[in-house]
């Protein structure tokens, strides 16, 4: 290794080393012409840029010399930047060495300047190519660590590698300004069977490592239908299950992504992906593996690195907003039309920046919007509840000698009293949609990350009151105090309805108590803000009963009641094919007991 260039007894005798080798090379071995071609193939010039103040590409050496029996190597970094994006690039394989987004904090930094409150640079890295690795696969032996030789202009590089007269590779990036895009052609000539090899390690830059691992995986559009799929998990190389081709391709992770979209040729139907879970004491998350035919000639890609911003990838109108797990069917349905337009509207209308508040007044208009199903629900179980004497003396008198006959007459009562048994279920079937989409928004949302309300220093992770020190399984290692809350009043909402309900099954009962306790594992490593979300959503329900109970008069129900029992009623299609099929029921049960 030379350390010093200008020391002239190193010079002379490098010169020297030099010298003997060629003539070794001429006159013992007799191929002078082949050896220096190889050798002149397997390294490059140093580039040097020029100082052009228009430039938005700089230059900054960072490895030691490599020594070549016939030149110097230098690996040299190249950067392009604008106000969204920072990207360095190497002439060691042509690739993207490390891609950065303005304006964003790893976890790490956001909380010593949340702790220590001094200024750290909100720039986050995405990945970069310690672990990652870009490079073209082909019949012959193309090694990511062959050097390019490099072109520069104002906003754009192109790297090239050329094998001989006829066979070259070339990688031309381009900045857009004021954008997360980046315009890429990959251009090949005498390259048999080319392949584009892309392996992106995901870096662990959120609070909770397990959350973060959820949301990371590849997604990827056909592109005749234009339907979004995605891979998460997978032991080896997936192909894609369309088996058509694809317009785009996307590096998810849970809050960033890195998308190629293909120009003039779609990725070809054999494409692959492979996804590898890391190990829990890496830095990494997941590490994220492309492979994909490329054509002999020209190749033109855009690459998209940026935040999942729900508003601004749709306004691309590519299907990318589609990266961000929304939910399925109605849910995402819900999410979509609803719930992200009702909290943009809080955010950007009504100018609040807090956005515990924005949480809570979110909740406050869902719940009032709701409130007529509410008090149908309420009411149809304040109906039960008044006739729930009357259904006990049945149990009673049926329940060691005919159970069908007590089910019998149980449905009798309903119809004669006017009382739907399924009132008070419909209607919360039709919030549920409601509650798996805040499942599905809030661990999704841009907006929630790092942003602290109250003990709770990330509404998009976790939030911990006391750090136990220990992992407790199917618990966790910190105790979550939204979650304890949330879980609380869960109990409570579970005990008022038991109260309000006949007990027509006891072996439920236990049930409905075991699944709050459930929840407070399964939700206690989750996004604070859906915890904080369904206590506030209890709150709420208990203050709307509170009110319900003050106006609605049981004694009231029950003289209603009454007076329906003296009406005479009809049987509805459905009520009567209960009790068809529950005569042939019985009468089944009679022919077993007689044999």
């Amino acid at each position: 290794m030379l350390n010093k260039q200008n020391d002239k007894s190193s010079l002379t005798g490098l010169l020297l080393m030099a010298a003997i080798l060629i003539i070794f090379n001429v006159f013992v071995f007799n191929n002078t012409e082949e050896q220096i071609n190889n050798e002149n193939s397997n390294s490059e010039k140093t580039i040097q840029k020029e100082n052009s103040e228009e430039s938005a590409i700089s230059i900054e050496h960072q490895k030691e010399t490599i020594i070549d029996s016939t030149e110097i190597i230098t690996e040299t970094e190249y950067i392009l930047e604008n106000d969204k994006v920072k990207l360095t690039f190497t002439n060691q394989g042509g690739e993207i060495k490390s891609a950065i987004i303005k304006g964003f904090y790893s976890y790490d930094e956001y909380k010593k300047n949340l702790d220590d409150n001094t200024y750290q640079s909100q720039d986050i890295e995405i990945f970069n190519n310690k672990d990652s690795k870009f490079e073209i696969t082909a019949d012959r032996n193309i090694s990511s660590d062959v050097f390019f030789t490099v072109m520069e202009s104002n906003n754009s590089i192109t790297f090239r590698k050329d094998f001989d007269s006829d066979n070259f590779i070339e990688y031309i990036y381009s900045l857009n300004e004021a954008s997360n895009f980046v315009d890429f052609t990959i251009n090949t000539e005498g390259i048999t069977n080319p392949e584009l090899v892309w392996t992106i390690a995901t870096p662990h830059t959120e609070k909770s490592k397990n959350n973060q691992e959820e949301y990371t995986g590849f997604y990827y559009q056909e592109e005749y239908s234009k339907e979004v799929d995605y891979t998460w998990d997978n032991d080896g190389f997936e192909i894609n299950e369309y088996n058509t081709e694809l317009s785009w391709i996307a590096f998810k992770q849970q809050f960033f992504t890195t998308i190629i979209e293909a120009k003039n040729n779609n990725f070809n139907r054999g494409t692959e992906f492979l996804v590898d879970v890391e190990e829990e004491e890496s830095e990494y998350v997941k590490t994220l593996s492309l492979r994909t035919s490329l054509s002999d000639g020209e190749n033109n890609y855009s690459i998209y690195l940026g935040p999942n911003n729900y508003n601004n990838l749709k306004s691309y109108d590519k299907g990318f907003e589609e990266v961000i797990p929304l939910g399925w069917g109605i849910f995402g349905w819900v999410n979509r039309v609803v719930v992200i337009n009702l909290f943009d509207f809080l955010k950007n209308s009504a100018g609040i920046t807090n956005f515990g508040l924005i949480i809570l007044l979110l909740t406050l208009i869902i719940k009032i919007t709701l409130s007529p199903l509410t008090y149908k629900s309420y009411l149809s179980q304040a109906k039960m509840k008044v006739l729930k004497p009357e259904i006990d003396k049945i149990n009673e008198k049926h329940k060691a000698k005919d159970p069908m006959k007590a089910q019998q007459e149980t449905m009798g009562l309903y119809r004669k009293a006017g009382v739907n048994p399924m009132g008070g279920c419909l209607p919360m079937l039709v919030q549920f949609p409601i509650l798996i989409a805040m499942f599905r928004f809030f661990p999704a949302s841009m907006e929630l990350r790092q942003n602290a309300f109250l003990w709770a220093d990330d509404l998009s992770a976790f939030d911990s009151i006391y750090d136990l020190g220990f992992n407790i399984p199917m618990y966790g290692d910190h105790i979550s105090l939204f979650t304890l809350l949330m879980t609380i009043s869960t109990l409570m909402y579970t005990h008022m309805n038991s109260q309000m309900t006949s007990n027509q099954m006891p072996g439920m009962k236990w049930m409905m108590y075991l699944m709050p306790v459930m929840f407070l594992g399964f939700f206690n490593n989750y996004a604070s803000a859906l915890s904080y979300y369904y206590f506030l959503a209890n709150i709420f329900t208990f203050s709307q009963m509170y009110f319900m109970r003050r106006f609605v008069d049981d004694e009231r129900i029950l003289a209603q009641l009454e007076e329906n029992k003296k009406k005479p009623k009809k049987k509805s299609k459905f009520q009567k094919k209960l009790e068809e099929m529950q005569k042939k029921q019985k009468d089944q049960i009679k022919g077993k007991k007689k044999k």
